[in-house]
């Protein structure tokens, strides 16, 4: 999966054709290094999307202007605009997390 480290790299990859998600986590959340363990497997099955790796700590600038207010966080842009958010206080399940990408592709 594609880090992103820069405002920058950000707006970059919003200019991709593919439907684009950012994963926004950090690296002490618990509920963050939980998803390390199943992630790979979802952008697998997902190659229809470009998938993105944010730091909230490294972006803050970035994740106030994208009102990001809780870790994880996933965000879908299709031609450079939101189409999809997914943010829960509960850890969030591969099963969830693919529900909210099938939703997205309808959008």
């Amino acid at each position: 999966m594609n880090m992103i480290h820069t405002d920058q790299q950000a707006e970059q990859a919003l200019q991709d054709t593919k439907p684009v998600v950012f994963i926004w986590s950090t690296n002490w959340c618990p509920d963050c290094i939980y998803l390390n363990t199943f992630i790979d497997k979802i952008v697998a099955a997902n190659p229809e999307f470009v998938f993105y790796k944010l730091n909230s700590d490294e972006l803050p600038d970035l994740a106030e202007k994208q009102s990001i207010l809780g870790i994880p966080s996933f965000t879908v842009f299709r031609n450079g605009k939101e189409i999809g958010r997914f943010v829960s206080k509960l850890r969030k399940t591969p099963e969830e997390i693919q529900a909210f990408l099938d939703e997205c592709r309808t959008k």
